[in-house]
C-alpha cells in the first residue's frame, strides 16, 4: 500500500506525536492549539503538502469546514477538529457527515488530537455514515504498529492508489452482515449436509440446516463454547527416481493421518 521507507516515516513520525503531544500538560488544550496537532499529523504523518494539498476553513453553504485533504484538485476527505480538553460526541459527528454530504465528500475524519474516527459517507435517503476504523492514542491496549496499519489507507501515497476504495471494499467484505448472508448460501448448506452426514451418520434437509444457522446468526454463542474442526491440509511428498526427475505424490488425510500415528515416540 505504501512504501517500505514511507511505512518507517510513518511508524516514527506516529510515535513523535504521541511523545510530544499526548501528555498531561496539554489536558486543556483549545480547538486552535489542537489544530497545531492535527496541522502535524496531516503533514508529518500522512504526508501531505501544506498550503497545496491541505486547504483549511473550507466554506460549505455558509459554514466553515475545518480541513479539507486534496490532491490535485481531487478531494479525498474531510477533517473535523475539536478541542483536544473535550470527548468527541454524536453532534460534532453529524456536523461533519453533514459538511461531507452537502459537497459530495465520502470520507470524513472525526478527531480531537487524541482520538481519531473515519467515517464513509452514504449517500443514500436518508445520508447515513459507518465507522471504519477509530484510533485512541490515550487508549491503555494502544498499539502503535496497529495504529500504522490502519492511518497508512490515508497517506498521501497509498490515497493517490485508490487506497480508501479497498478499505471501503474491505470493510464491506467482513461486515457480520455480508458474511451472515454468504453462510446462507446454496454451496454452504450443501457442505454442511455433506458434513454432518460424515461426522454423525444422518441424513439432514435444507430446511434444518437453515433453521440451525438462523440460531448461530441470530444467537450470541460464546466463542469458548464453539465446537470448530480441525481440517488436516494435505502434503506434497516428493519422491526420487530416476536421475534429473522427482515424481510428486499427495497422499490422503487419513494415509497422512495413519502414517503420523504408526510413527515411533
Amino acid at each position: 500500500m505504501i512504501s517500505t521507507s514511507k511505512s518507517d516515516k510513518m511508524l516514527t513520525a506516529l510515535k513523535d506525536y504521541k511523545k510530544r503531544y499526548l501528555v498531561k500538560a496539554i489536558a486543556d488544550l483549545d480547538e486552535s492549539g489542537t489544530r497545531i496537532m492535527i496541522n502535524n499529523f496531516l503533514s508529518s504523518i500522512l504526508g501531505y503538502q501544506e498550503l497545496e494539498e491541505i486547504k483549511t476553513e473550507y466554506m460549505i453553504k455558509g459554514t466553515y469546514a475545518d480541513y479539507i485533504v486534496q490532491i490535485g484538485g481531487k478531494r479525498h476527505f474531510l477533517v473535523e477538529v475539536k478541542a483536544y480538553s473535550i470527548d468527541l460526541s454524536d453532534k460534532h459527528l453529524r456536523q461533519a457527515i453533514n459538511y461531507g454530504a452537502n459537497e459530495g465528500i465520502e470520507w470524513a475524519i472525526l478527531t480531537n488530537g487524541r482520538q481519531f474516527q473515519l467515517y464513509k459517507i452514504i449517500f443514500e435517503k436518508p445520508i447515513s455514515e459507518k465507522l471504519v476504523f477509530e484510533i485512541d492514542f490515550t487508549a491503555e491496549d494502544f498499539n502503535v504498529k496497529d495504529a500504522l496499519e490502519q492511518l497508512a489507507y490515508l497517506h498521501r501515497e497509498a490515497v493517490v492508489k485508490k487506497s480508501l476504495t479497498d478499505l471501503w471494499s474491505r470493510y464491506s467484505a467482513l461486515n457480520p452482515l455480508n458474511i451472515a448472508g454468504l453462510l446462507f448460501a446454496p454451496q454452504v448448506i450443501a457442505f454442511l449436509k455433506k458434513e454432518l452426514k460424515s461426522k454423525y451418520d444422518s441424513k439432514f434437509e435444507d430446511d434444518e440446516i437453515i433453521e440451525s444457522l438462523t440460531e448461530v446468526v441470530c444467537a450470541e454463542i460464546p466463542a469458548d463454547k464453539l465446537k470448530v474442526p480441525r481440517f488436516k491440509s494435505k502434503k506434497r511428498i516428493v519422491k526420487k527416481s530416476e536421475p534429473g526427475s522427482t515424481t510428486v505424490t499427495e497422499p490422503s488425510t487419513e494415509a497422512s493421518t495413519n502414517s503420523a500415528q504408526n510413527q515411533p515416540n
